[in-house]
């Protein structure tokens, strides 16, 4: 073979090359600075501040002030930790910044979570981790950590949950806030406190159903519908819901998931309380929250469990790298053969 016509089949061989790793590469990035929220027509009112508009750019692990020095590593592998991730801490000033003013101690702060970028459109998954085989998280669940993370302004993140001892896991969440903030995503406090309350609202519910599986994901999917609703009627119309409005909304709701009858009229009074406070937060002034909100109620409604996320909605999976060290073999499989030729 000449060296011009096998130069002229490199170069074609290039072009195919080039036109396929680009697609692969652009899936396994993390860090673009796109907006990943699940919609581009957002309002003016959009903000790192009210709701997430960029992917995070690394995968973050935060653990709880009050996490035992010896039982770190294996938190860390509980969590499924690697060398890429930045390590931060949560603390009882962290809580009190994001959660409830009020504030607690570091050696409360038990929870720890990892947060890893998700592919754009994917919302917020969360899984809950057994530590050693046991059941920590005992309270909070991973569709109750989903939708309010949400409402909070998060979104396409993936987060893992684990704790060394048995807590309610209310504190986890606190990790979420700080490794955004660690990456330049500043959520409103208003937001995150607002989210907090309808944790706070749909835990005695959770809890007296405990023995139906099903249960969490229909609360939190029927919460979640009527959050969207009211925030996409507050950007039409200008006007909050009153409390009598939300009520019928939520009972409407409750009622298509089947759940009316097992959810106490107390709960429902405390559920409605809470959604009036999120519908009066930055984050329902942003049309990516409507979009958002729904994508997530309608996901978490059919939701069982503690595991929200499979290995293929990581934009870092194994998968992923796996696929892109085959393009690179491939690749330099090709590059090999031609510097053969002209040797």
């Amino acid at each position: 073979m000449k060296k011009t016509n096998a130069l002229l089949i490199m170069v074609a061989v290039l072009g195919i090359g080039t036109a396929v790793a680009k697609p692969v590469h652009a899936a396994l990035t993390t860090n673009s600075s796109e907006s990943t929220t699940a919609t581009s027509d957002s309002s003016s009112s959009d903000s790192s501040e009210a709701v997430q508009t960029k992917a995070l750019t690394s995968p973050y692990v935060v653990y709880g002030a009050g996490l035992a020095s010896e039982d770190k590593d294996q938190i860390k592998e509980t969590l499924g930790v690697s060398s890429n991730y930045k390590s931060l801490t949560a603390t009882g000033s962290d809580y009190a910044k994001y959660i409830n003013s009020a504030g607690t101690t570091d050696a409360s702060m038990i929870s720890s979570v990892a947060l890893a970028p998700a592919d754009p459109g994917t919302g917020v998954k969360v899984n809950i981790e057994k530590f050693n085989g046991q059941d920590n998280i005992t309270e909070v669940t991973s569709q109750q950590y989903a939708m309010v993370a949400t409402m909070a302004g998060v979104n396409d993140v993936i987060i893992t949950v684990t704790a060394n001892k048995s807590v309610s896991g209310e504190s986890a969440l606190t990790g979420v806030y700080e490794a955004l903030a660690a990456d330049g995503i500043s959520l409103d406090n208003q937001n995150t406190q607002a989210a907090n309350g309808v944790l706070d609202a749909t835990q005695s519910a959770i809890d007296q159903n405990s023995s139906d599986d099903k249960y969490p994901g229909k609360l939190m999917g029927a919460v979640g519908n009527v959050s969207s609703e009211l925030a996409e009627d507050h950007q039409k119309n200008g006007d909050y819901a009153t409390n009598e409005e939300i009520k019928q909304m939520l009972e409407d709701e409750l009622d298509k998931q089947g759940i009316k009858s097992d959810t106490s009229v107390t709960v429902i009074n405390n559920i409605v309380v809470a959604l009036a406070n999120v519908q009066k937060a930055p984050v329902s002034n942003t049309k990516s929250y409507v979009k958002n909100a729904s994508k997530v109620a309608d996901e978490i409604s059919n939701s069982v469990g503690d595991k929200m996320a499979d290995l293929s909605d990581f934009a870092n999976s194994e998968d992923a790298k796996k696929a892109e060290g085959f393009l690179a073999n491939i690749w330099n499989s090709i590059v090999s053969f031609f510097q053969n030729l002209f040797n």
